[in-house]
């Protein structure tokens, strides 16, 4: 079997918006896309930045509706204050805080924020095992 990439692709309401907010404010880095869609770099996979409506056409589902999508993304960062520091940033940037950073049952430290269309992220540290790239 051929290596795959894994893209996690969101719907978002403002295209200009949404990729200055991953691409200045989360600092993820951005490659080179066509002017309909935006695609960043994630350490082995890609996030990728449509249209809410063209995707839910794309998909044939319904673009609307609210509440909890069944899911959550993670910003995962090297110590507890990066933690506090990148939730002060992106809420500064207009995301908004869904859970403060704290202590959590599993030894972690750890808050929430939905970005600017509502997706909701977990910024964690995780003090037994860095998840990033290997140097």
């Amino acid at each position: 079997m051929k290596p795959r990439i894994s893209m996690i692709t969101l719907g978002v309401t403002d295209l200009a918006r949404s990729i200055e907010f991953y691409e200045q404010k989360l600092q993820f880095p951005r490659l080179k896309s066509p002017p309909e869609v935006a695609f960043f770099t994630l350490n082995g996979t890609w996030l990728g930045l449509y249209g809410r409506d063209e995707l839910a056409e794309d998909a044939t589902v319904s673009a609307k509706g609210s509440g909890f999508n069944s899911f959550a993304l993670a910003y995962n960062v090297a110590s507890e204050a990066e933690v506090d520091e990148t939730l002060e940033e992106v809420v500064a940037a207009g995301a908004t805080l869904v859970k403060p950073a704290q202590k959590v049952f599993w030894g972690g430290y750890s808050g929430y924020f939905k970005d600017l269309d509502g997706h909701l992220w977990e910024v964690a540290h995780n003090p037994f095992e860095w998840i990033g790239p290997k140097d």
